[in-house]
């Protein structure tokens, strides 16, 4: 049987999907302004 896909890994998480790799892209400061327009409690991780 194979590993289970989902590794858990602080540190990859947030290099992946934090703040500041949205912040750094144009298109990822795109998802942070839809998800502040939606009013998500949580922009990233």
């Amino acid at each position: 049987m194979p590993k289970r896909t989902y590794q858990p890994h602080k540190k990859q998480r947030k290099a992946e999907h934090g703040f500041m790799k949205r912040n750094a892209s144009v298109n990822g400061r795109k998802v942070l302004k839809r998800r502040r327009i939606k009013g998500r409690a949580r922009l990233a991780i």
